[in-house]
């Protein structure tokens, strides 16, 4: 029989990891994950280039969503026949996560 599903780690856990496999400490470890949680931010800020990847691992970028106007006697799709009103919506912005090659390799 197959086991069952390990538990994903937790942060310390990645955070003892990684320091054992790169013989630097865990604070030296955390402060690398903290300095590239940082470099994200930076590049998905307003100013920011609006995309930032991880080589061979992933790449996060920023949507722009455009607003949504108001609409009214729209059909409404769960009562058929019935008219219904549809609020307008402010434009947003959306984070998407893409994998690349190496990720989709691992699995």
């Amino acid at each position: 029989m197959a086991k069952a599903a390990k538990k994903p780690p937790t942060k310390t856990e990645i955070l003892n990891n990684l320091a054992a496999a790169t013989d630097l400490t865990k604070k030296q470890v955390a402060a690398v994950l903290e300095a590239l949680a940082d470099e994200i931010k930076k590049n998905l800020a307003p100013r920011g280039a609006g995309a930032f990847a991880i080589p061979g691992l992933l790449k996060i970028e920023k949507k722009k969503v455009a607003a949504r106007p108001a609409k009214t006697g729209v059909p409404n799709p769960f009562k058929p026949g019935e008219l219904m009103d549809v609020k307008a919506r402010a434009a947003y912005c959306k984070v998407k996560v893409r994998p690349l090659k190496n990720l989709k390799d691992m699995v």
